[in-house]
């Protein structure tokens, strides 16, 4: 005999209202799901891979108690911030619907749409909120506790956690190659994140390595050596390809076993070795040790090694400056999103070495890009007039050649004395004697925002059709204008008629 739809609809209200007490129980009085059973429930299309069964069981100790510092590195792609700042967060809050989880990530949207994510699992595993349950700066259980957002940097909210999830603090490779920005979330992390934990809280720290001074994991690592009463770590560390050599942490963490043998890749279902090798190809061996080997290293270089360059505190008082333009403006990449237009102003010192006072880099559409050329032509003329000599490198073709007459007219009657050329040689034969010049130690770099990009990207410079040389192109540029007798102040005159100069290639006296 068929049960009535009612009955069944009856029968189900029953079931769901039954679980929806147990829910409501004290943790005493109820079943409560393991991490990996939450996840199935809230998540049933989650892939357990190897590498996120061994997360979510470390994930697990994290919430009984057993862990109360965790640090977890792992290659871009591999499903870690679905696992800890999504699901983990929601199993927290429904595990504990009494206590505050904290969430932070490099900006506040990011740590809001986290948020979202979370609240949308925990609801899925049947828990109720109180006030606004659309919000994701915070949103509360029904028992007190809930989770609240925020991003590294700036403000977060009055309440404090009694766990604190740090999903990544950095954003790209120019934020981790930068100082202020390392100095920045040192500071946020001490004054503002460290201090809103609950006696007994859990930190949870999950990022993929960036290589460079922002290096948050590098500087975590500092602190628990040199600490009087370290935090003692523990640290999952998941290398895309397991290395020979064990992982380097401090004496007081430990360390999450690694279940392979070296050469085997860590998800070998969605990046097998030859895939990964490819990519090691493509990106480098400096980004691909610390983003997919979770070691980060010092900057080797190829023309220009990190270490080059001297720093200056201020810009020369004295000496003739160049700007030289390598300008860009043709669709010609994917997107309609155009190549960058980089402009480059070194000065000649009074000792003949050189200094790069500032380097602007935009990638903008043709219009755009004349706008903010006449915005840095006008700056030019209000800090450096009478000491300033702007060149641009002819665009290719013939629209190009208009294009950059249009703008070296424009330029002119603002007042600039203005030139262009067509620059012939390799980049790497342009870029060499500019190069000899850094190594020699007689380039100087004066203080700016562009100064710590600047260098990261000029150690990534091969010289190689295709690469994003741009900035390198206009420095060499202003660089060998500078050294080329009377060219700084107008087109090149002939060879006989060129006065001898002093070579830069002898080293500075420091």
């Amino acid at each position: 005999m068929t049960t009535p739809p009612a009955r069944l609809e009856r029968y189900a209200l029953e079931l769901e209202t039954e679980y929806r007490r147990r829910l409501r129980a004290p943790v005493s009085e109820r079943q409560v799901l393991t991490f990996r059973q939450f996840i199935c429930r809230v998540h049933p299309r989650f892939i357990w891979y190897t590498h996120c069964e061994r997360l979510v069981a470390v994930l697990q100790r994290v919430a009984d108690g057993e862990i109360k510092r965790l640090i977890v590195m792992a290659p871009p792609r591999h499903s870690k911030s679905e696992t800890v700042t999504r699901l983990f967060s929601a199993y927290l809050v429904y595990r504990f619907p009494e206590r505050w989880v904290g969430l932070a990530a490099y900006g506040a949207q990011l740590a809001y749409t986290f948020s979202r994510a979370a609240r949308a699992f925990a609801r899925a595993a049947g828990m109720e909120f109180q006030g606004d349950a659309e919000a994701v700066e915070q949103w509360e259980t029904t028992k007190g506790g809930g989770l609240w957002a925020a991003g590294v940097g700036g403000p977060a909210t009055g309440k404090g956690f009694h766990c604190g999830i740090l999903d990544d603090p950095l954003k790209n490779a120019e934020e981790a190659a930068s100082a202020t920005i390392a100095n920045r979330n040192q500071e946020w992390w001490e004054s503002t994140w460290y201090t809103r934990q609950e006696p007994d809280a859990a930190l949870v720290v999950i990022l993929t390595r960036w290589p460079g001074p922002a290096d948050l994991i590098g500087w975590l690592f500092e602190q628990e050596a040199a600490d009087e009463h370290p935090e003692h770590w523990h640290i999952i560390a998941f290398e895309a390809e397991k290395s020979e050599e064990p992982y380097p942490i401090p004496a007081t963490c430990t360390l999450e076993p690694d279940w392979r043998q070296p050469g085997e890749a860590l998800c070998p279902e969605r990046y097998p070795l030859e895939k990964l090798h490819k990519l090691a190809k493509r990106i480098g061996s400096y980004f691909w040790n610390a983003l997919y080997q979770q070691r980060p290293g010092p900057r080797e270089g190829g023309l220009f090694k990190y270490d080059y360059w001297k720093l200056l505190e201020a810009v020369p008082a004295v000496g003739r400056m160049v700007r030289y333009w390598d300008t860009a403006g043709t669709d010609k990449k994917v997107g309609n999103d155009p190549d960058y237009t980089a402009g480059g102003l070194l000065c000649r010192m009074e000792d003949l070495c050189t200094a790069i006072v500032d380097v602007v880099r935009f990638r903008y559409s043709p219009a755009r890009r004349d706008a903010r050329i006449l915005e840095v032509a006008r700056a030019d003329l209000e800090a450096y007039r009478g000491r300033v000599t702007w060149w641009f490198e002819t665009e290719v073709g013939v629209q190009g050649e208009e294009r950059t007459k249009a703008i070296v007219k424009r330029c002119q009657n603002l007042g600039l004395t203005v030139h262009a050329e067509h620059p012939t040689g390799s980049k790497r034969g342009r870029a060499e004697p500019f190069a000899a010049a850094a190594e020699a130690g007689n380039v100087y770099l004066c203080p700016g925002e562009w100064r710590d990009g600047f260098r990261a990207r000029a150690a990534d410079f091969t010289g190689a059709e295709g690469g994003e040389d741009d900035e390198l192109d206009a420095v060499d540029g202003a660089y060998a204008k500078l050294n080329d007798d009377e060219s700084a102040f107008g087109p090149p005159k002939p060879a006989s008629e060129r006065k001898k100069v002093r070579p830069l290639f002898a080293r500075a006296t420091p």
